[in-house]
């Protein structure tokens, strides 16, 4: 399937109108995100650490509790928007492989139906033939068209 028929069936969405991610799932990303963060940086520090320790047992365990503690308040932001995006592009990937999925499965019925064959032919010449200026028509013509053949796969 070429790459106008999968856009005039179906048009992408930007990534905003995706941005309805489960807060469930992302709240549980950042969490992991969060806590990998503070380990890593925990880790960092007790190595840093690790010669001194040896003598200021008490200073270590409060420089360590002191690291936490700032890395949890500086990383929560930071954590939250990286999950939040990363979410939303993920459920952006899934709903265009979905798409390309079900235009891939009209293409091949309408390789099998010359009925929707033609409707998707003319539907295809129009959306070539159309002058750049003519944005509100071009969607109009691509969800009739859309209209048309879910109508003809109703009716077969």
């Amino acid at each position: 399937m070429n790459t106008i028929t999968s856009t005039m069936l179906s048009p992408s969405p930007s990534l905003p109108s995706a941005a309805k991610a489960p807060a469930a799932f992302t709240q549980f990303l950042a969490t992991v995100l969060l806590a990998a963060g503070v380990s890593a940086l925990l880790v960092v520090t007790d190595r840093w650490l690790d010669g001194w320790a040896d003598a200021h047992r008490i200073g270590a365990w409060l420089a360590l509790w002191a690291v936490a503690v700032v890395a949890i308040v500086l990383l929560r932001g930071l954590t939250r928007a990286l999950a939040h995006k990363l979410m939303v592009r993920l459920d952006a990937w899934s709903a265009q492989l979905a798409r390309r999925r079900a235009d891939q499965r009209l293409w091949e019925m309408a390789q099998n139906d010359p009925r929707m064959m033609r409707d998707l032919e003319v539907a295809l010449d129009r959306v070539q033939a159309k002058p750049a200026t003519v944005q509100h028509l071009e969607s109009l013509m691509t969800r009739r068209a859309a209209r048309l053949l879910r109508d003809r796969l109703y009716y077969i």
